[in-house]
Formats: structure tokens, sequence, C-alpha cells
């Protein structure tokens, strides 16, 4: 008897769950951290604050009743943001805050690895190119504007490399996080010097992890000063985890054909496949990056709950407690009467556009626009990317035959049934469970030797949802509404990328 803890760092902050050996949820604990936004389309947080959010969360889910009486900690599985980027000295000390996942910075160090993809067949499984948000276009970046920070870095690496660094002493990293943000062979196990040594930045490789090592694999045993921290034991093991929105699909349930949409800060949109799919609008196809049998493809929206966060808090004030009230006003306008249309782009567009140098935008206003209309029209945006991605992976030949929304879209009815009615599809909604806590349950599980491996694991640990339909009117309506987005998106893309390239000047 005992129980798996899972770490899930975010964008926000890190919240730590506790599951029973049969997947029974004990509880789970939130602990905030800051982030800056020190230039426009920068974003950065300290990675000392992340740690101290997973221990003061840790510890206090673990002294809890429901923990105690559950059994020591049988196993620890972590999942993170991907491509939020730690530099650190050889002890593991932060030399400059971390840059942030959505931080576009390095969009032109990202441009320049389309230019390389004949060279590098290895590109091919990001679509040809990589994007500004992952490490290795942030890495020329840091080596090419802060040359005595990179010569001070002993580790360059993801916030899940540094989390088991803290939690292990060991510099493992996640084969998951490797392949799909730093470019790293999963067919052959091997890092692409060339493609480094052509970007500037060959001695990248003695700053990543020592070791890569598949989802589900021990990277080694709780020490004894990460166990005191926390308030248990040391020497249970640390199972290797990966990215927060991808790992979801180790909790959605055994199924071929189910595509994971969590939506929070971001969204990402994730499935697998048996065999690859030429296609330059998503990410991927990614060889062995969650199950070693499947390859992994991924789409998704920079900003998707932060326009909403945007619009009610930042432009109209209102106050989180209070968020309630205004989706109610927002749930009576009618879709199509507001006259509004928006774009959701503000730190730039993942996919299928891929393009870092997007913005948001909103037009129609006038002196009679309310608060709940212009919330709606965000709300609208939102959902019109979401569908973006979804017909981008149809397209691409990927089965979508169930859609399993996650993540912070499961407590704002409004953002659920929008979407719904703009894809004008069924989809399954996780009730009141967080399925990446869940997802380092199934890894942690499969660590520990209580399931024969992640498939198995899916299977049992699977949550609860509920269904939602479309309503057959309103999809009619924001048929034409996404129709809309899409040229408004082509009309102002020119006048964006010249608004940023002379921002990017000054």
């Amino acid at each position: 008897m005992g129980l798996l803890l899972g770490l899930d760092l975010g964008t926000e902050g890190a919240r730590v769950g506790a599951f029973t050996e049969d997947g029974t949820a004990l509880g789970s604990v939130h602990r905030p951290y800051a982030t800056s936004f020190p230039r426009a389309g920068w974003a950065e947080q300290d990675p000392e604050a992340w740690w101290a959010a997973v221990v003061d969360a840790a510890r206090t889910l673990l002294a809890t009743d429901a923990c105690r009486a559950a059994g020591p900690v049988l196993a620890v599985a972590s999942a993170t943001t991907a491509s939020t980027v730690a530099v650190l000295d050889a002890d593991g000390r932060p030399l400059r805050p971390a840059i942030l996942w959505m931080d576009s910075r390095a969009s032109a160090q990202a441009a320049r690895t389309a230019g390389l993809a004949d060279r590098h067949p290895v590109l091919a499984w990001s679509g040809g190119s990589d994007a500004s948000e992952w490490l290795l276009p942030k890495a020329v970046w840091l080596k090419e504007h802060e040359p005595a920070t990179w010569a001070r870095a002993a580790r360059v690496v993801e916030a899940i490399d540094y989390l088991t660094f803290r939690l292990t002493g060991r510099w493992v990293g996640s084969q998951m996080n490797a392949v799909c943000k730093y470019n790293y062979d999963g067919l052959r196990g091997a890092f692409p010097v060339g493609l480094y040594a052509d970007l500037g930045v060959a001695d990248l490789v003695e700053r990543l992890p020592d070791q890569i090592l598949p989802v589900g694999s021990v990277a080694g045993p709780l020490t004894a000063e990460a166990a005191a921290a926390f308030g248990t034991a040391p020497g249970a093991p640390v199972v290797v985890g990966g990215i927060d929105a991808h790992v979801s699909l180790l909790s959605c349930g055994a199924s071929d054909d189910v595509v994971s949409l969590v939506s929070g800060t971001s969204s990402a949109i994730i499935a697998e496949v048996d065999e690859p799919t030429e296609t330059t609008e998503i990410w991927g196809p990614y060889p062995h990056a969650l199950r070693t049998t499947k390859w992994l493809v991924e789409g998704g929206q920079v900003t998707s709950g932060s326009v909403l966060t945007w619009a009610a808090e930042n432009i109209m004030g209102v106050a989180r407690t209070d968020l309630s009230t205004l989706v109610e006003e927002a749930s009576r306008v009618e879709a199509g009467a507001h006259g509004l249309l928006a774009l959701d782009t503000f730190m730039g567009n993942r996919t299928p556009y891929r393009d870092a140098r997007l913005r948001g935008a909103v037009v129609g206003l006038t002196l009679g626009t309310t608060r709940a209309e212009l919330y709606r029209a965000s709300v609208e945006a939102v959902a019109c990317g979401t569908k973006g991605v979804v017909d981008s992976f149809e397209r691409a030949g990927v089965a979508c035959g169930r859609l399993v929304f996650s993540g912070g879209i499961e407590k704002n009815r409004l953002w659920q049934q929008v979407t719904v009615d703009v894809l004008g599809r069924e989809v399954e909604v996780v009730d009141g469970d967080n399925l990446t806590l869940r997802a380092c349950a199934v890894i942690g599980a499969a660590g520990a030797g209580l399931v024969s491996g992640l498939d198995e694991g899916a299977a049992a640990y699977a949550p609860r949802t509920r269904t939602l339909t479309p309503d057959p009117a309103r999809h009619a309506l924001y048929r034409q509404t996404y129709a809309d987005y899409v040229g408004l998106m082509q009309a102002l893309t020119p006048l964006m990328h010249a608004s940023v390239d002379r921002l990017a000047a000054r």
C-alpha cells in the first residue's frame, strides 16, 4: 500500500497531486509563482521559485490525513511546460531568469532552421523547421545576445530536466522533450550535432542532460535532500515524465483515435499515429516521443485561456472571483449579433500558421460595445483558433475520432460550448480531474512496476468524462465567423509582421 506523487509545473504555478495504486485521487495542492514580461514578446520566470512552489505544495499535500493513511510514496513523476529553458551553473543554480515557453524573442533564430531542412532530415519531424518557442532557437539567441552568460552556463535545459535534477541530483532528460523540443533523434538515440553546429551552437550538446531516457523510465531515487524537503522518506523511484499536455494522452483512456485538447493558459492538441504523416501545418510526427511504438503529432495555440484572462482581468478589471458573472453575461449575448471579430494570436501562432510574428486584434468596436460582447468575441476567437488546429490534423490524415478536453476550459462553460459549436462536433470534457497529474500517476505506476507499462496504466487510470454536443443553429452562424477569422488573419498578417519587426529593430 502506498501512493503515487505527481508534480505538474505549469505556467502560473506548481500543482502536486497524490493517487492510490488503483488511481483514486487523494487530493492536490497548488502554489503560484510569478511571470515577468521585460519586453514585448518576452516572458521569464525564476527556476528557484518553481522548486519552492513544488516543495511547499508537496509538503502540504503529504501532511494531509488522506496521504498519511495511504502509506509511503511509491514513485514520483513530473510533467512541466515544454520549451521553458533554464540556464544554470555547474551546481544547478540559475544564471538568469528562465525563458518561458511563450517567449518569442528567438523567432529569427527559428526561421533559420527552415533553410537547413534539406541538410538535416531530422527537421522533417518538426514539419521542416523549429518554432521560436523551442529550446534550440532560444539557445542560439542566448549565445548570440548574451555571450557572457552562455560562456558561464554549464546547463541549458528544459524545465523538466531541472526538476528531475532537483529530485535526483542527476542530469537525466525526457526523451519526449528532447525529441519534440531540441530535435533529438528518437530513432537513433542521438543529438543532431550537425544541426547544432550549423546554427553556431555545437557546444550546446555539453550543456544538455547527460542521459536521455524514454517516458516511464527510472531517472534515479529521490535524494535525501529532496525527500527531507517534501517531508517523506528518500529512495522512491523518480520516473521520467515529459511535457504536461503531451503526457495527457496517457490519461484519456485507451483509444487509437483520441485527440487530447488541453486548454489552459495556452492550448496543446496532441495525438499519436502508427505511421508518420507529412505536413508543414503541425509539429511532428515525432518518433518515440511518448510510446516507443507510436509517432506523436502536436498542434496548439500559444495563447488561449490567457486571451480570456487579458480581456476579463487586464482590460475590464474583473477579479477572478467575479469571473462567473462576466461569463454569464457573455453567455446571454447572441452568436453573430455583436458585430465583433477577434484574433487570438497575441503571442504568435503555434499551428497551423506557425508564425511567431502574429499578434492579437479586435475589429468592429463601437462606443456601444459592452464588456460581455468583448468577452464573448474573445472566446469565439480562441474557439476559432482551436478549429484551425483540428482541421489541420484532419488534413494531415490524423484520426480525430474522440476529442477530449481538459485543463482550465473545464471551469468555463461558455468556452466549452462555443468551442463545440464552432467545431460542430461532439467532444468529451474531463469531469473535475487534472489529466497531467493523472498521467503522472500512470507514469509513476509504470516506473514502479505496479502496471506492466504505459498502455496498461492508461487503461486502468482512465478519468470520468461528460459529452457536449453542438447547437446546429449556432454552428451554422459560426461557419461564417470562422471564415471571417481566417480572412482577417490573412489581411492583417503583413501589418503585424511590420509592427513586430519595427519593435525588434529598436
